[in-house]
């Protein structure tokens, strides 16, 4: 092949590299673009310690972060716990029928889930609205992911450490514990960061079960409803007034911020899950 066509080529497929990550790129900076142009005359001080009663975002980014919180108490430890089932002790037949039933869940929309959790919890429980509703009909939505990377991130370990662990003598609890969850801590920590980054933009099941109220989320926890900030943005952008439109903007806005946050915290964790694996002894 000539030098000037072999270069040719290589020009042409970095520049449909190039254009199909523009096509990626583009939309996020758009967004964050707009979020920024929209919250611009909003961002003040007055945001952070104001009630959304006062066109604020106080509770509203206080009651995100219970909810954040909620999700990864109850929906972590469940679907970490079953993604290792499903990967390392669940029988093959009972494994097939436990998938078919977490990836029909993963496909329900999660505004029907936001309805069965009100008729269930807050109307056959009398729980009302409440924040231990919201946060169950959120791990409802979310568990999938988690079981599924949990279970990806374990069958992607090397056969031969489960091999080795037990030619060792060492009970499958142990070598799932030392040999066979460290190089899967990694992705299994992505898996969470999705659940907490789905959970923390959803609203449609939030209104059947969680409802919104501009308290201080502190002062009614569990009883009562508390704000959370993607009611904000669907409120406050079906509002006629600039200033409700900014405070949707600033909502939008914080909401980007706690998703680039949990990302964040993924690869740290991801990072530190790695270090730790080098300094084990081999």
């Amino acid at each position: 092949m000539r030098p000037a066509l072999r270069a040719g080529r290589d020009l042409g497929f970095w520049t449909l590299c190039f254009l199909a990550l523009a096509v990626v790129v583009a939309p996020s900076l758009a967004m964050v673009g707009t979020l920024l142009q929209q919250a611009g005359p909003a961002l003040s001080l007055h945001l952070l310690t104001a009630t959304t009663a006062n066109n604020g975002l106080q509770n509203a980014i206080l009651g995100s972060l219970l909810i954040m919180l909620g999700v990864l108490v109850v929906a972590g430890p469940i679907g970490i716990l079953g993604g290792i089932y499903l990967a390392e002790f669940a029988p093959a037949a009972r494994a097939g029928v436990l998938r078919l039933g977490y990836e029909t869940l993963a496909g329900v929309p999660s505004i029907v889930i936001g309805f069965v959790g009100y008729v269930l919890l807050a109307q056959a429980l009398h729980w009302g609205f409440s924040l231990l509703s919201g946060i169950l009909a959120l791990s409802a939505i979310v568990l999938p992911y988690v079981v599924k990377t949990t279970e990806v991130a374990l069958l992607q370990v090397p056969s031969t450490l489960r091999d080795a662990g037990l030619a060792l003598g060492l009970s499958r609890l142990t070598t799932l514990r030392r040999a066979l969850l460290p190089p899967a801590v990694p992705a299994i920590a992505s898996g969470l960061v999705l659940a907490l980054a789905i959970a923390v933009g959803e609203t449609a099941p939030l209104l059947y079960t969680l409802g919104f109220s501009d308290q201080d989320p502190s002062l009614s926890l569990f009883q009562h409803p508390i704000g959370y900030l993607t009611y904000v943005v669907y409120l406050n952008a079906t509002l006629p007034t600039r200033l409700e439109h900014e405070v949707a903007g600033a909502a939008g806005l914080a909401t980007l911020l706690l998703i680039l946050a949990l990302i964040g915290i993924g690869r740290l964790a991801s990072r530190r899950a790695a270090r730790f694996r080098a300094q084990l002894p081999t």
